[in-house]
């Protein structure tokens, strides 16, 4: 806490809760008229007053936010600072990794390496490295533990070194939870207190689901790694005030339709309204039917609907969750006092907020859904899902089926012309189907078994967005128990896991006696961890991948996940749905995509009688008398007593020693960070760019899961060839998010997505380009080092929204390590235009209207970007020469403190710098 805070508008006061007295920066001292701002941005407001030092935080930041225009353009720049940092094990390792590198060059640089330390509290939870390799066994768990040890031994062993030699820095070993539901049911406080001083709990985590806590009522939003090291180094996140959308909330929840239909719904909403940047904010009557974790399923979701958070405030429900998940009287007693006093509490009926725009919507109309089978915000009402699918899959196969079906046969198949829930017509002959009528027998289990397009081959309860959740958690095994009653398997070409997001989900299931109908159903405990929604699905048996490569099937996975862009899920899957826990059960029973749930049964019971979905749906009250009857805040105590203890194989660990870390140049997943590498004590002037390439051409949507190395490690990628190289058997490659610590294998695994498509290869999907000179076809890897051997920089186009997705940090180290010195778009996702800039790669933005379509680019140019000498303030108009065309673009360095990292060649230098010259 700042002790020079200049306090020009004298809020600072004395909160006496119960026996303890705390500071606090007191809102209502600044402002009257509170009521008008939303809740999100009083606590903004909050956290610039009480960091006022007229230099990063002046009297006119703080005026600006209560001068507030809701209809007015974000311009105005503000520096907010988090409370405290949350890691993932993906992002956190090469985070560390980063921290140990820096201390090694401040004493190139004749500094004391001591001084890089967390200046903020920070948390890693380790929970992105399980795989489901075992499945459907009692054993599952245990054994991909065990292998999921083996594994990152180095990786851990690293992050135990980090959690010794780093000051603030805690870690929550593997095998405990997924990050996002152990920082809601544990990790957050709500109202933090720092040398005396009470304030809100805020933070950045480097995962876009960061979000989640927004159920919570903290203000946290995911940032990519680039900025969360700056943050745990104690610079401010920079921010234009930003747009604030209110969600208006009316009635309840229908029989039959789950918070994961409410957030399916709104994500679709909330997309089509385009929020993109925006904070979103929860209010009306219809907050009060809504459970915290409802809300955290809502917040959860902010990246999927584009928005930077979705909020909600604190009221008596939030304080009542804090009371069950086991958080200490005097804490719940502050966080309410606090909250009161400041004008952050929400009561019903209170005077409502202005907003930017305003959505509404009545609970009541929610009705079942999936989402898929790309996107997660296309929402498919469960009532029309065949349909959608049959429709989905003729897309999909129409490029590659040249002897495909007539057309008036597809319109039958699809059921064109007809109305959601209508019966699609059967009375097509197989043989006219071609393609899309593929059959192929398989072995399984001992069972014959034909696998078709359409076919679920996964079906996963996984993901922080569903598994906080206790209603649809429960949900999912009552309608577990009904089907085993009614004498119901799953289809045995379906790969099922159980993945929860703490070990609380376990406890409720056990007493609630619906562990046993999940296991039945093949729905074992695989692991405490992000597994499905972030590609470590495993992989599939055998006689199921070779179906699918035999007949060229579109597999499909049904998955209670928030994340399903193609090529995410797994390889081998094309088609991937979002849905609740409970649908995801139903489809594993009933293994295909193509069936009605409505008018079709999911199989014959014992009885021989047809079951259908509704005779096993459970009901509100049986969820409810669940919920009420297994779920205890003993619980939460138990599991959280010593949630960073670990096992006996994290205790196990050899932990390195020392200040510094001891890099060993034979590890694999472990190598020095190269950005510091022979770093001046100054900067280069800025230059403009000169005799580039373009290293790629892309379309609208290209993902950080197309850009950033993800997932499987292909043998005969460069990746994999540098492993091989090395001695490691592609048995033991683990995946890209295991070895993010390694420079070496994540820059060769950029832009190596085998769904990406290069638009100067046609017709080619995967990492390939065209190295220009010589017309040769090459890797993009293979093509970048060549380039960087002829001294050759590069350059990106793509189209609208590039960088959507997970906020991975090596979607922008990767470009940066390839040679790429700018990225020329229509528009950029938030947090990867954040980081190319952290990464010293210029964001460049077509003028409105123009594309590298509409102006006749092709990637054969060689271009030159005038005016980059001259950057010195945010914003502003730079000029392209490609090959006799001239056009302009718009500069994306945002903010002051973004032209200054670029000068630097990004943040992590730039704050460097700072320490020595401190």
């Amino acid at each position: 806490m700042p002790s020079s805070t200049l306090d020009s508008f004298h809020a600072r006061q004395t909160l006496k809760v119960g026996k303890k007295s705390y500071d606090w920066f007191s809102l209502p001292a600044v402002s009257k008229d509170l009521a008008r701002l939303p809740t999100s941005l009083r606590i903004l407001l909050e956290n610039l007053v009480r960091r006022e030092d007229g230099r990063t935080v002046k009297r006119a930041d703080i005026e600006a936010i209560l001068r507030w225009d809701p209809k007015a353009k974000p311009e105005k720049e503000i520096a907010f600072m988090p409370a405290r940092v949350l890691l993932q094990d993906f992002t956190g390792v090469p985070a560390v990794v980063d921290l140990a590198a820096m201390r090694d060059a401040l004493v190139a640089m004749g500094g004391n390496p001591s001084a890089i330390n967390p200046l903020q509290p920070v948390d890693l939870v380790i929970d992105h490295s399980v795989q489901v390799d075992a499945f459907g066994g009692k054993d599952s768990f245990s054994i991909n533990a065990k292998m999921e040890q083996g594994r990152n031994q180095e990786r851990y062993a690293f992050l135990r070194w980090g959690q010794k030699a780093f000051e603030r820095f805690r870690v929550v070993p593997p095998d405990t939870g997924i990050v996002h539901q152990v920082n809601l049911e544990y990790l957050a406080s709500v109202v933090a207190v720092e040398k005396g001083v009470a304030l809100p709990d805020t933070l950045v985590g480097t995962d876009s689901h960061t979000t989640m806590i927004n159920g919570l009522g903290v203000l946290g939003w995911g940032v990519g790694g680039i900025e969360a090291e700056a943050a745990m180094l104690g610079q401010p996140c920079s921010m234009l005030i930003p747009e604030v959308v209110g969600f208006r909330l009316r009635g309840k929840l229908p029989a039959g339709a789950t918070a994961t239909d409410l957030v399916l719904t709104c994500t679709q909403m909330l997309r089509k309204a385009g929020v993109v940047g925006k904070f979103v904010e929860y209010f009306g009557e219809g907050l009060k039917a809504l459970s915290v974790a409802d809300r955290a399923t809502l917040a959860n979701m902010s990246p999927e609907y584009g928005a930077t958070m979705g909020f909600f405030p604190v009221d008596a429900e939030t304080l009542a969750y804090l009371r069950f998940t086991g958080r200490a009287a005097e804490q719940v007693e502050l966080v309410e006092a606090y909250c009161r006093a400041q004008g952050l509490f929400h009561e019903p009926g209170q005077k409502e907020a202005e907003y930017s725009s305003t959505l509404d919507l009545d609970l009541a109309t929610v009705e079942p859904s999936l989402a898929g089978p790309k996107r997660p915000q296309d929402r498919v009402p469960l009532a029309n899902a065949q349909r959608a699918w049959r429709g989905a899959l003729v897309e999909l196969l129409k490029n590659g089926d040249a002897s495909g079906p007539k057309r008036e046969v597809i319109a039958r198949f699809t059921g064109e012309g007809g109305k959601p829930g209508d019966p699609i017509t059967e009375s097509i002959k197989p043989h006219d189907l071609g393609h899309l009528g593929t059959v192929v027998p398989v072995q399984i289990d001992g069972q014959k078994a034909e696998v078709t397009q359409g076919s679920v081959v996964i079906a996963a309860i996984t993901s922080c967005t569903n598994t906080s959740n206790p209603s649809v958690m429960l949900a999912a095994g009552l309608l577990a128990k009904k089907a085993v009653e009614k004498g119901l398997t799953r289809k045995p070409w379906v790969k099922t896991s159980l993945a929860p997001g703490s070990k609380v989900v376990t406890s409720y299931l056990a007493k609630a006696g619906l562990d046993g109908p999940l296991d039945a159903l093949g729905f074992n405990l695989v692991g405490y961890g992000c597994t499905t929604c972030i590609g470590n699905s495993g992989p599939l048996p055998e006689p199921i991948a070779g179906a699918v490569k035999q007949g060229d099937l579109v597999a499909v996975s049904v998955l209670s996940g928030n994340r399903n862009f193609e090529g995410r899920i797994n390889p081998l899957v094309r088609a991937n749905y979002l849905a609740s826990p409970p649908l995801v059960v139903a489809y594993a029973l009933a293994g295909t995509m193509d069936i009605d749930l409505a008018r079709a049964p999911l199989g014959a019971g014992k009885d021989g009688k047809p079951v259908y979905l509704k005779d096993i749906w459970p009901t509100p009250q049986e969820v409810e008398s669940a919920v009420r009857d297994s779920v205890g805040k003993e619980m939460f105590e138990k599991v959280y007593a010593d949630v960073f203890k670990g096992d006996d194989l994290w205790r196990a660990l050899k932990v390195p020693e020392g200040v510094r870390f001891a890099w060993d140049e034979k590890s694999t997943y472990i190598k020095q960070a190269p950005y510091f590498d022979g770093m001046p004590r100054e900067p280069a002037p800025l230059a403009d760019i000169k005799g580039a390439r373009a290293l790629a051409v892309f379309g609208d949507s290209i993902t950080t899961d197309h850009i950033s190395p993800a997932g499987n490690i292909a043998a005969d990628g460069p990746a994999g060839k540098y492993l091989q190289g090395l001695g490691v058997a592609p048995k033991d490659f683990n995946s890209y998010g295991a070895r993010r610590g390694n420079h070496e294998v994540m820059v060769r695994g950029t832009f190596a997505n085998i769904r990406i498509k290069n638009q100067m290869v046609p017709g080619v999907e995967g990492g390939v380009t065209v190295h220009q000179p010589s017309q040769e076809k090459l890797s993009i890897y293979d093509a970048a080092m060549r380039y960087q051997k002829e001294r050759v920089p590069l350059v990106i186009l793509a189209g609208k929204e590039y960088g959507s997705g997970s906020s991975r940090d090596w979607a922008a180290k990767g470009p940066k390590l390839l040679g790429v010195q700018a990225v020329i778009a229509s528009s950029f996702e938030r947090i990867h235009r954040s980081n190319l800039v952290g990464m010293g790669i210029l964001p460049l933005q077509f003028q409105e209207g123009a594309d590298a379509a509409k102006l006749g680019l092709t990637g054969k140019e060689t271009f030159e970007v005038a005016g980059v000498a001259k950057i010195a303030s945010p914003g502003g108009k730079l000029t392209v020469k490609a090959d006799g065309k001239t056009f302009e673009v718009l500069s994306r360095l945002d903010t002051p403190d973004e032209v200054e990292y670029f000068k630097h060649g990004g943040i992590l230098p730039y704050v460097l710098r700072q320490l020595v010259k401190a």
